[in-house]
């Protein structure tokens, strides 16, 4: 009989049950406070509760869980210097989306080298995020493949969708069974109105195929998950930091009911693709702080120890430690000046006039 189905699979292989993975490297007391505690404080700031502003800060993927974990020792004096005004996560992103085709992240193909060995990839991933939660680290990421939270997402405190898979059933439906803040990017042609409306579909119950605890096939029901937000990353047709973006996206945000609270990327479209422009962008946004604004909660910034990006090499001995091996970032060094920047305009907003 003419074979009809796997035309074009090659193979299939076990993946590892998330019971299992959770097993050998639980979550426990210290880390979940680490967490929990933070997802509370980005409510907070999300519903204009607590006055700081959320900074997603880290590499714009991790490649060497080793240099993340270096980042992180270099980021947390900074995160405890500006509590008063920020709220620091660090950006963590195990999943990179491809305009064509390239390395997909760290759980996709961890050895770096084409072999996609993804249990040894979600082990990696889950690890570093445990280590860092119970330090006190508390994480952001980026979720694209919709198995994937079920093995990480109990120890991330902020998600993002991006501009690729905004408009996608598949990751709106995801996003309602989410237990964290979820920021929603602009559409990759810089338009908000498919982040709102992803807003507002993930905030209700949906029904969707997925998998358990324990690896099965499943039918997951969701009650919705309330604490979206947007985020402005630019796009095709320019920037929209600015203060007349930022209130035009806010009056789209009041149109469609929602709250009028907004996250600014500073990298991506804003920063029109060159990493050293992320301080202008940030500079802009801290301006609009100090004016007492109240439209923007917060920023991204792509950062790593080195500035700049490097392409990955078989020879890893000849690649630069710490330095991103997709969008090119600034260097920690640059990140401190810009948190200290954004903390003061934090502060200033809040002198009587």
């Amino acid at each position: 009989m003419t074979t009809t189905s796997d035309l074009h699979v090659v193979e299939t292989r076990p993946l590892v049950a998330p019971a299992l993975l959770h097993g050998d490297l639980p979550i426990d007391p210290v880390a979940a406070e680490t967490v929990t505690g933070a997802r509370r404080r980005i409510q907070a700031i999300l519903s204009g509760q607590d006055r700081r502003q959320l900074v997603i800060v880290g590499p714009c993927s991790v490649h060497d869980v080793d240099a993340a974990r270096a980042y992180a020792s270099r980021l947390a004096p900074l995160r405890e210097r500006h509590s008063q005004e920020l709220e620091v996560v660090m950006r963590v992103y195990f999943e990179k989306p491809r305009t064509t085709v390239g390395w997909k992240g760290l759980i996709n193909d961890p050895h770096l080298d084409g072999s996609y060995d993804i249990n040894t990839g979600l082990r990696l991933s889950r690890s570093l995020l445990l280590d860092l939660a119970r330090d006190g680290m508390p994480t952001a990421t980026e979720l694209l493949d919709p198995v994937v939270p079920q093995y990480i997402a109990d120890l991330i405190s902020w998600t993002a969708i991006g501009a690729r898979t905004t408009e996608s059933q598949t990751h709106r439906e995801m996003a309602s069974g989410l237990s964290m803040p979820i920021g929603y990017k602009n559409s990759t042609d810089g338009s908000a109105t498919i982040a709102i409306n992803a807003m507002q579909a993930a905030s209700k119950p949906h029904h969707f195929l997925g998998i358990n605890h324990s690896g099965q096939a499943s039918i997951v029901s969701t009650t919705g998950n309330p604490h979206g937000h947007l985020v402005l990353r630019g796009g095709n047709r320019g920037t929209n930091y600015h203060l007349e973006a930022v209130q035009d996206a806010a009056a789209e945000l009041s149109k469609a009911g929602l709250q009028e609270r907004l996250m600014v990327d500073c990298s991506h479209g804003n920063s029109n693709k060159d990493f050293r422009r992320q301080g202008d962008v940030l500079e802009a946004v801290a301006d609009q702080v100090r004016e007492g604004s109240t439209h923007v909660m917060g920023v991204m910034l792509e950062s790593h120890l080195v500035e700049g990006s490097q392409k990955l090499s078989a020879d890893r001995s000849a690649m630069t430690y710490g330095q991103s091996v997709t969008d090119a970032c600034i260097s920690i060094d640059t990140t401190a000046q810009l948190l200290e920047r954004l903390a003061g305009a934090v502060a200033a907003s809040r002198v009587p006039v």
